[in-house]
């Protein structure tokens, strides 16, 4: 089992930034077999979607709204992985979750946050 703890979101007008951070925790066995960690988001009314992720290997995917705006990085030491957000758009609202895939004795699991609240104002 592995839980994620997200932090960092809150409330920041267009154009400004912010961090979230997802740190994981659970046994030894799921830690290590984390093997790609990311974020996605959900509006109102609107399905989850990809934000970011990053392999083990550190390969990154973004979505194109994203791109050129958004970072994401991991600290393997500590199961820790960042979202570093600019240039927020109020598009950007939404409740990001912050998720970690695992293969566990051959099978592929999914472990989900609570999620956090970003909020942009125009």
């Amino acid at each position: 089992q592995v839980q994620l703890v997200e932090s960092g979101g809150g409330l920041v007008q267009a154009g400004g930034s912010l961090r979230l951070s997802c740190a994981a925790s659970g046994s030894i066995f799921s830690i290590f077999a984390i093997n790609v960690m990311g974020w996605y988001r959900q509006a109102p009314g609107e399905q989850r979607e990809l934000v970011a992720r990053i392999t083990n290997g550190g390969r990154t995917n973004y979505a194109d709204s994203v791109k050129g705006r958004f970072t994401i990085s991991r600290d393997g030491a500590n199961h820790t992985v960042y979202l570093q957000m600019n240039s927020l758009k109020p598009e950007d609202t939404a409740v990001y979750y912050c998720n970690a895939q695992t293969l566990e004795s051959g099978s592929a699991h999914d472990y989900w946050g609570q999620g956090t609240q970003v909020t942009v104002s125009s």
